[in-house]
């Protein structure tokens, strides 16, 4: 019996764990850049370099959704 309820609370624990990893992650904001070539460059959003296009995204997305 402790076998079963251990195992059922490590599966408890992994799922919470993973539900909590992927809401964090889901709200990191950042840019992703692809290129014809396949390659992806994942920049942060809190860089300069991604700060200018983000601006400019947030402003579409303000358009769109006032429409």
């Amino acid at each position: 019996m402790r076998k079963l309820t251990a195992g059922a609370l490590l599966v408890v624990g992994s799922v919470g764990g993973a539900r909590i990893l992927r809401r964090r992650a889901a709200r990191r904001l950042r840019l992703d850049v692809y290129y014809e070539d396949g390659a992806m460059l994942s920049l942060a959003g809190a860089t300069p370099e991604a700060e200018p296009v983000l601006a400019r995204a947030r402003e579409a997305l303000q358009a769109a959704t006032q429409t």
